[in-house]
């Protein structure tokens, strides 16, 4: 083993001899691979590579994950982390990753471009219409598209973007929600223990096989659930936590609904959170030990049990207008949500049945294309703002970089670097990840543009995803593969 080698596991084991020596009661037991010893500790997220675990007197450790028993890593997944845990080929297996932090696990990628960019490896016209990013597990990937008037899943190889299968969600003729900005699903499909689900704009999920996409079952958020398409159809990707899939069908009957993974039967709906669905996807929050699923909805930030479905804390978003979009961040005891249409953002501070803000601002008014978090810092695009850098903790605005080819998209993060998508250009640029100042390190336009969304107001809205040194686009039918690590 080399000295590097060696001084990672030195450190694993001075962080477990010190959760060790303070006795946690009432906390998960964590074990060393190598060593074998056990040690009791409260866990609270994944982040990177590495588990976050919070002590009785307080003290936060992070320890390796790939370090940890195959038990352990596989406790993390089932919280919502530990993508590509223990190493091996890195998955995708859902929108944001499986942490929905929407980080790449990938490193020695290229810190800078050369002209004209990355090598292109290859081009898909098969995707048909529709925004859904991929899902990649496997030497797989998982898109949705509308085709023939049919809302479909396919599988793609992912070393050559030829079609593997495809089957159908549900009907999907552009009615039922507004197709003026381009038709088909908005959501990811989302993969788990050899299935994958999906839902489309008018609300049909499925579960298929991701072996040869035969269904299992199917529902739909409005007939089964008394939900309502919201005016831009269904655009959330399902969330898979355990042996249950947790969606949002909105409205009376409860909000938020858990289903059972491999049958579909109803295991609980949320009480006390009647909410219409909005755009955002649900994620995962461990507070004291306690979990719980945090979503977004028009005038409302809210928690439920994720046991009951009992609602346990909600926070008021008085800004929400027209469309409220980017999926939450959760990190050590706080939620942060923003949306655009001149809304903002803020930091909620969640502690027990308990939700206080901690700030609330205008900073960051992103519309669609998501933010990231990374060492205490936000990224993402501000509506009339441009790329923006906002702080965590206080929510100050770091710098901001607009202008042509920069204005408005989507925003990824992998190793060091943020991957960008201008969505009217169809742009891609790179940018360093850092506090102090707006770095470009290169860029290039796709090779080409989808004729589908011709006489629609739609732009490029699938977000990039960076995944075993491949960088993944799309643009309606086009999908595009590009090599990333050099």
């Amino acid at each position: 083993m080399n000295m590097r080698g060696y001084r990672f596991l030195n450190r694993m084991a001075v962080g477990l001899t010190l959760l060790v020596s303070c006795g946690v009661s009432e906390a998960r037991s964590w074990t060393d691979a190598k060593t074998g010893r056990t040690v009791e500790g409260e866990y609270v997220e994944m982040e990177g590579e590495k588990v976050t675990v919070r002590q009785k007197n307080g003290r936060v450790l992070k320890l390796p994950l790939g370090l940890l028993a195959e038990a352990d890593q596989e406790f993390v997944k089932s919280q919502g982390g530990g993508v590509a845990a223990g190493g091996g080929e890195a998955d995708w297996p859902t929108f944001r990753g499986a942490d929905r932090r929407d980080h790449s696990p990938d490193k020695g990628l290229l810190k800078k471009w050369p002209e004209g960019g990355p090598k292109l490896l290859w081009t898909s016209k098969v995707g048909g219409k529709g925004y859904s990013g991929p899902s990649i597990a496997g030497g797989k990937m998982y898109l949705s598209g509308t085709r023939r008037g049919k809302a479909q899943i396919y599988c793609l190889d992912a070393a050559r973007g030829d079609e593997v299968w495809s089957a159908d969600i549900g009907d999907d003729a552009g009615e039922g929600y507004n197709a003026g900005w381009g038709g088909g699903p908005r959501g990811t499909p989302t993969l788990d223990d050899g299935l994958l689900y999906a839902i489309s704009a008018n609300g049909d999920l499925a579960c298929v096989d991701a072996s040869d996409g035969s269904k299992k079952w199917s529902k739909n958020l409005v007939d089964d659930f008394g939900g309502k398409v919201p005016n831009w159809g269904y655009s959330e990707s399902p969330l898979v936590d355990g042996d249950k899939l947790i969606v949002t069908p909105g409205g009376k009957g409860g909000a938020i609904v858990a289903l059972d993974k491999k049958s579909g039967r109803t295991l609980w709906r949320s009480k006390g959170l009647e909410d219409a669905a909005q755009y955002a996807s649900v994620i995962i929050a461990v507070v004291k030990g306690k979990k719980q699923y945090v979503q977004l909805f028009m005038k409302n930030l809210a928690g439920v049990d994720a046991e009951s479905g009992d609602l346990i804390w909600k926070s008021p978003w008085k800004g929400g207008r027209t469309a409220v979009i980017p999926t939450p961040i959760y990190h050590d005891g706080h939620v942060y949500m923003c949306s655009g249409y001149g809304a903002g953002s803020k930091l909620v501070k969640i502690d027990g049945d308990e939700a206080e803000d901690v700030w609330v601002n205008k900073v960051m008014k992103n519309h669609h294309g998501g933010v990231v978090l990374v060492d205490g810092y936000l990224y993402g695009f501000s509506d009339a703002g441009g790329l923006t850098c906002q702080e965590w903790k206080g929510g100050e605005k770091k710098w901001g970089e607009k202008g042509e080819g920069k204005s408005k998209g989507a925003v990824h993060y992998a190793d060091g670097m943020l991957y960008c998508l201008d969505e009217s250009e169809g742009s891609v640029f790179l940018v360093e990840a850092t506090p102090d100042g707006f770095n470009e390190r290169g860029r290039f336009s796709m090779p080409e543009v989808t004729k589908l969304r011709e006489g629609t107001k739609g732009k490029v809205w699938t977000h990039p995803v960076v995944i075993g040194g491949k960088l993944y686009l799309r643009d309606q039918d086009l999908v595009f593969c590009f090599d990333v690590k050099g």
